[in-house]
């Protein structure tokens, strides 16, 4: 009979230490992840804005996930996350995933950044202003890779700055403009709580 037990509880604590041990390993991945975008996004950006929404300069406003102040200007970045391989081009107005398990589409994300960035052009606009479409590890373009697409890498080859002394100075002339940001996102987050549009 103990031995009947053991075999019938033996049936049951397999599947759920495999279980426990396949959702620990993905919480790791991901927190693994989210420390790499972070540290990377710092090694880049002198100052950064999360969840900004700013005047579109057409009588409403946009809204851009992360606005970085880099040495190189002003940089917005969208995140994708997606395993798999990603089939996109510049032309194609819906890009797919496919991984072992699953396909999807998407819209094309270009649109959307060069909409943001010429939201962000419109108030700073004598300052470079760039934008990136930011793919996690785990997405594979085998087709080639759309414009304005990159990896965690490739940012920050692109991006980072080797000289910090240089970074800031380049950066220090920035921050009046930096500033004219802070003030249009304030003002287009008071309108929005507010429930008024500017005339």
């Amino acid at each position: 009979m103990a031995d009947l037990m053991t075999t019938e509880q033996a049936r049951w604590i397999v599947p759920l230490v495999v279980a426990l041990i396949v959702v620990v390993s993905y919480l790791l991945l991901r927190r693994g992840r989210g420390t790499r975008l972070k540290r990377v996004l710092t090694e880049i950006g002198h100052d950064r804005i999360d969840n900004l929404l700013i005047p579109n300069g057409d009588e409403g406003e946009i809204q851009i996930d992360h606005l970085i102040l880099t040495s190189q200007g002003l940089l917005i970045i969208d995140i994708k996350e997606a395993v798999g391989t990603v089939f996109g081009s510049d032309k194609m107005q819906e890009w797919a995933v496919i991984s072992k398990d699953r396909r999807y589409t998407f819209p094309n994300p270009q649109a959307a950044l060069y909409d943001r960035i010429a939201a962000v052009r419109h108030i700073v606009r004598q300052v470079p202003v760039s934008g990136r479409i930011l793919f996690l590890d785990g997405a594979e373009f085998t087709k080639g890779v759309p414009n304005l697409v990159c990896n965690l890498d490739e940012l920050l080859e692109e991006f980072g700055e080797h000289d910090k002394d240089v970074a800031k100075v380049k950066v220090d002339a920035f921050k009046p403009h930096w500033e004219l940001i802070r003030k249009a996102a304030v003002g287009a987050q008071v309108d929005q709580i507010v429930g008024r549009r500017k005339p």
